[in-house]
Order: structure tokens, then C-alpha cells, then sequence
């Protein structure tokens, strides 16, 4: 047995998928990928980890662990803004995670804690519980949305009243005059264009306060 094939754990895989995820994003991550980088056989992952899907769901662990939990010693609504915060960061640094987040239903002990402080937060202030479940994962939706669009989105903010002024020409006034108005403002200068992880985030505190205000 080799040297390296000896000194394999189940960290070092993980940490070696979570590595190769941050290059390449999760599509591309094969089992024998991650072995020949960690410079053994694909056949020696298996004494570890059962297969690639275990690893996903041990990516997600550590993505989630990344993420602050809602304080209990503040204010709700603080809490849950931190914990947006937090979550929408820690996806813009590993942008992969959002797809996993959204598919795997994984049940590992840093998700599930993270989903029981989260409900803790809500219904200890008064939500019950199919209200704190719709609350949180709307925010989550919107967290996850929002920072997808953010990676994603093929312009630079600084380069977006350049951009408005070059489509501008290309699309009819008259079909489309609200649209027109709006690209105008941006290419003036008058309007950024550019949008706010809180405006959307503030709908939805707000949302769930009035929800909870009703509820007393």
C-alpha cells in the first residue's frame, strides 16, 4: 500500500472536493478526478466515503457550517438579517453550493442544527410552526435566487449605463416604452441599475412581522 493511499481520510477527500468545487464548480467533480489529485487510485476513495453523493452531502455540511446562525440574545428580525447576510456571502464565495443546497435533502448534524435554530428563532417569538417554515424558506428562495443572478449576471455594475446606451437603439420605443424609460434613466446616469441584497430582504421581514403581529 502506498504512502498516500495510508495517509487517505475522509477529511482530505472532502476538503480536496471542496477545493476542486471552488475551481470547477460540482458538474465536473468525478470520484476519479478527486483521486488523481489526491494522487491515488479512484477504488481507494471507497474504504471512506460510499460515493460521489456522500461527498456532495459532507460539501454541504461544510457550506452550511460557513453560515451564522440566528443569535437567540437578539431581536428576531436581527437575527434573521444576519443570518441572510451571512448565507448570501458564504454562496457568493462558494457559488456551486446553491445548486446542492437546492436538490440534496441531506440530513447531516450541521444542516439540521442550522435549521433548528433557524425554527427556534421564528417560533420563539411567537411564529407557529407552518408559518416558520413558509417564512424561512421564502428567505431562502431569495437568498438563494438573488445570489445566483449575482454570480451570474454577464455585466459589470460599473459598466451597466455603458451597456443601456449601446441596447438602447436595437429596441422599439414605441412596444416597449416603460422598459425604454427605465434603460434611459440607467444610461443617464440618473439610475444605477444597480440592485440591493436588502431591498428584497426588507419585503420579506417586514412580510413575516405583519404575519406575526396578526398571529397576536
Amino acid at each position: 500500500m502506498s504512502a498516500r493511499r495510508r495517509d487517505l481520510t475522509k477529511e482530505k477527500i472532502v476538503n480536496k472536493a471542496f477545493s476542486l468545487a471552488d475551481e470547477i464548480g460540482v458538474d465536473r467533480i468525478s470520484m476519479r478526478l478527486i483521486a488523481g489529485k489526491l494522487g491515488v487510485q479512484a477504488m481507494s476513495l471507497y474504504n471512506h466515503v460510499a460515493n460521489k453523493e456522500d461527498i456532495f452531502d459532507e460539501l454541504v455540511e461544510r457550506v452550511v457550517g460557513e453560515m451564522a446562525l440566528p443569535d437567540p440574545n437578539h431581536p428576531w428580525k436581527e437575527g434573521m438579517r444576519n443570518r441572510a447576510h451571512s448565507a448570501h456571502d458564504v454562496l457568493l464565495q462558494h457559488p456551486w453550493a446553491i445548486q446542492l443546497l437546492m436538490t440534496r435533502t441531506s440530513t447531516g448534524p450541521v444542516k439540521l442544527s442550522y435549521v433548528e435554530a433557524t425554527l427556534a428563532c421564528l417560533i420563539g417569538v411567537g411564529f407557529n410552526y407552518e408559518t416558520a417554515d413558509h417564512a424561512w424558506n421564502a428567505m431562502d428562495s431569495y437568498i438563494y435566487g438573488y445570489t445566483m443572478q449575482e454570480s451570474t449576471f454577464p455585466f459589470e455594475e460599473s459598466s451597466y449605463s455603458d451597456t443601456a446606451q449601446e441596447f438602447l437603439p436595437g429596441i422599439p420605443a414605441e412596444l416597449y416604452p416603460h422598459f425604454i424609460r427605465l434603460a434611459t434613466m440607467v444610461g443617464e446616469g440618473l439610475y444605477s441599475g444597480v440592485h440591493d441584497f436588502d431591498f428584497g430582504l426588507n419585503f420579506i421581514l417586514d412580510g413575516m412581522e405583519r404575519l406575526l403581529l396578526n398571529h397576536h
